[in-house]
């Protein structure tokens, strides 16, 4: 049975620059994921990975190609369409933790939810929820520049999560953590795939990372060169 995508990118292409500095950094690529599962987007320094991940998280456009996301043909909707449906759809974990300085944990979680409108009362509420769900309900009002490094990236898990989103995009989410803080994070991310059904797409050049997903997409060039699995998801 297949399951519903939530990705669903064909003949994407992406180039850079003009005239004789051009260059292709997506080449032709065509991937679907669906709801639910946990894929690696692998690939060494320059393999068009990074570029793929802000494609598909529709922060950055294609030149060519299609895109749908979550059955919407994103060629068709406006700036603000794109941006309310990437608001409503990701959440995202970056190697840098981006938290802004001399402000609250609670603050840096509902970020989000200041920029999409809601009370301050409904802030809290969301914002405590996912603080409590990743144990940093006791952090809220710490200065965010005070934790240590894996509370740092907890905290932008729960920014990632607040919204309730149905995709998390992780870009080397333990890169700038040491060995058993990384195990920690990484186990937090997974849980969220397995327990909850989040959709987790993690880019990485870490061949051990990857191989704990259930899908590895390696890429070279800017071009797919492997795909693990396929099962389930259309072609």
């Amino acid at each position: 049975m297949e399951r519903e995508l939530v990705v669903d990118a064909r003949g994407i292409g992406k180039d850079y620059g003009r005239g004789s500095a051009r260059f292709s950094a997506l080449k032709d690529v065509t991937l679907q994921i669906a709801k639910g599962e946990c894929v690696a987007i692998v690939g060494k320094s320059g393999s068009g990975k990074s570029t793929l991940m802000h494609v598909l998280a529709l922060l950055d456009a294609p030149d060519s190609g299609t895109l749908a996301i979550d059955g919407v043909d994103t060629k068709k909707l406006s700036t603000g369409q794109l941006n309310t449906l990437r608001n409503r759809t990701f959440g995202f974990v970056f190697q840098q933790f981006f938290l802004t300085p001399g402000t609250s944990v609670l603050d840096n979680v509902t970020l989000p939810l200041e920029i999409a409108g809601l009370s301050p009362r409904l802030r809290r509420e969301k914002g405590m929820a996912v603080l409590e769900q990743l144990e940093l309900a006791d952090k809220a009002r710490s200065n965010a520049n005070d934790l240590s490094g894996g509370q740092k990236q907890r905290v932008v898990i729960a920014r990632a999560l607040v919204g309730n989103p149905g995709v998390i995009f992780a870009d080397e989410p333990t890169g700038n953590l040491d060995s058993a803080t990384g195990a920690v994070v990484e186990e937090t991310l997974f849980a969220l795939n397995r327990d909850h059904g989040i959709t987790l797409i993690i880019v990485t050049h870490d061949d051990e990372l990857a191989a704990r997903c259930d899908r590895q997409i390696f890429l070279r060039d800017g071009a797919i060169v492997s795909d693990s699995a396929t099962t389930g998801v259309a072609a």
